[in-house]
């Protein structure tokens, strides 16, 4: 993982962002900023944690790993959130494997640094327990969505997600990681995302995919998409 630039004193993650001014100021000795790298792994599942991130940009997709061959997304991770929660519950690993599947930066944190200040401080608790509820939601709304929903409402759904993170129109994908995010074989990413495209909704060439009409892709998604989209946007009270 490359080390980049210095530590913000605004915070763009909104999870830093929603503490005291002053106590960012605080924390912000026990961050640094790195690189996330398109594809690499953060921590495989059964892992000990040894890191939080908070994403300032890019996506940290949340991987249920069956067997050495299957996995299946579970959640993602950008901005508004962290990777890493299990240690805020008290668990030192993983149950899923955590990886960038959108670049960009963000603040990173020792595993005991971290610990040892959330049981200290109570704003930064205020603000992961009002995380941990948006994530839950995504998490249990998305396994509802893979079972009653169709696989074209489902990928304008994940593309509506991975766009209000990454803030970007274009972004990379592979087939196998949206074969792997749907929980369906490749030939139906194929079908799905050629009827999208169909309808001038999206363009999907050689792993790079770009949203070109917001409006009719959110029509095209399933009513799950604005239940998520409702707690992404939390703000704490």
């Amino acid at each position: 993982m490359k080390k980049t630039m210095a530590i913000p004193t605004v915070p763009e993650n909104r999870l830093l962002a929603a503490l005291p001014a002053g106590e960012f100021r605080t924390l912000s000795p026990l961050l640094e900023r790195v690189e996330l790298v398109y594809k690499k792994v953060l921590y495989q599942a059964n892992d000990k944690i040894r890191h939080v991130y908070f994403p300032e940009s890019g996506i940290i997709s949340l991987l249920s790993v069956v067997d050495a061959h299957n996995s299946t997304e579970v959640g993602i991770v950008g901005n508004e959130g962290m990777a890493g929660l299990p240690l805020f519950m008290l668990v030192s690993t993983s149950s899923t494997l955590a990886l960038v599947q959108g670049a960009g930066l963000a603040l990173r944190m020792k595993a005991a640094d971290f610990k040892k200040y959330a049981a200290e401080s109570a704003s930064l608790r205020a603000v992961l327990l009002r995380y941990m509820h948006s994530l839950f939601t995504q998490i249990s709304q998305s396994a509802a969505c893979n079972q009653f929903h169709s696989i074209d409402k489902r990928l304008a759904r994940w593309l509506l997600m991975t766009q209000d993170r990454m803030h970007s129109r274009e972004f990379q994908i592979t087939q196998d990681f949206l074969s792997s995010m749907l929980g369906v074989r490749r030939e139906g990413v194929n079908i799905a995302a050629g009827a999208l495209q169909e309808k001038g909704l999206i363009c999907y060439v050689r792993g790079s995919m770009k949203i070109k009409n917001r409006k009719q892709l959110e029509r095209a998604a399933c009513s799950c998409y604005k239940v998520i989209k409702k707690e992404y946007d939390w703000k704490l009270k």
